[in-house]
């Protein structure tokens, strides 16, 4: 099995098992995202273990070992990224499984279970009206100073949404122009849509414009910029501003 198939397996497998355990537990809200991390993370710790035995991991739900650092291949995972929209019962809630190789964001896939979908590598994104005003997809709780301001000189709307990798998919599939955030994320969050998104020709970067980087010592990476090729000067001269 390749990994890119693997990927997608297991971020398949994942959101299915936490959609029946949304329909059958009888929990809400917290609780219900709790059980639901902790299902999901056992479940995928469990899989790389079998399939992919000499590769490194990096998993938000699970205790970090630096003995990654020494690895060429670490698998980051996000076994639930929107833990409050899933124990809300919405379905901008995803499943990130990536692999970086060398601290490249080289494999990616994004589950969104409660629409149905598997968003992996080399996907097209989906095409727009290009006379139409301009989307930025924002956190639905928490939209960033930085976004604001850059939406504001951009004349963009801004579009409150949960999950980062809800945003970033919805980047690929036309639904936005822009992904903007700052202010605290890591790498778990980004590595997938990350991924997923590069290798469909979106631009993706930190907000200054420098690359993504993975599989560091300190796993916090707090800003993320996902648009369009042909937005992302604009983007980063209306942050730069």
């Amino acid at each position: 099995m390749t990994d890119a198939d693997l990927a997608c397996r297991l971020a398949y497998e994942a959101g299915d098992q936490l959609l029946r355990l949304r329909r059958d537990s009888g929990q809400e809200g917290k609780d219900l995202g709790r059980l639901g991390d902790r299902q999901a993370s056992d479940f995928l710790m469990a899989q790389l273990a079998e399939f992919r035995p000499d590769d490194g991991v990096l998993c938000e739900e699970v205790l970090d070992s630096l003995s990654r650092l020494g690895k060429s291949r670490v698998w980051i995972i996000d076994p639930l990224d929107g833990t409050r929209e899933y124990g809300e019962h919405r379905a901008d809630w995803a499943v990130h499984v990536a692999l970086a190789i060398d601290g490249c964001p080289s494999i990616g896939a994004v589950a969104l279970p409660a629409l149905g979908l598997v968003h992996q590598g080399g996907e097209t994104p989906a095409a727009i009206d290009d006379d139409a005003p301009l989307r930025m997809l924002v956190s639905r709780t928490r939209p960033s100073p930085d976004a604001v301001a850059a939406a504001k000189r951009l004349g963009a709307a801004m579009v409150p949404m949960g999950s980062a990798g809800a945003k970033a998919m919805a980047v690929l599939r036309g639904e936005a122009e822009i992904y903007l955030h700052s202010g605290g994320q890591y790498e778990w969050d980004s590595c997938a849509p990350a991924a997923v998104a590069l290798a469909g020709g979106l631009h993706a970067s930190r907000l200054d414009g420098s690359p993504l980087r993975y599989n560091n010592e300190d796993p916090s990476l707090p800003d993320l910029l996902i648009c369009r090729q042909d937005l992302a000067g604009r983007v980063l001269a209306a942050l730069a501003s």
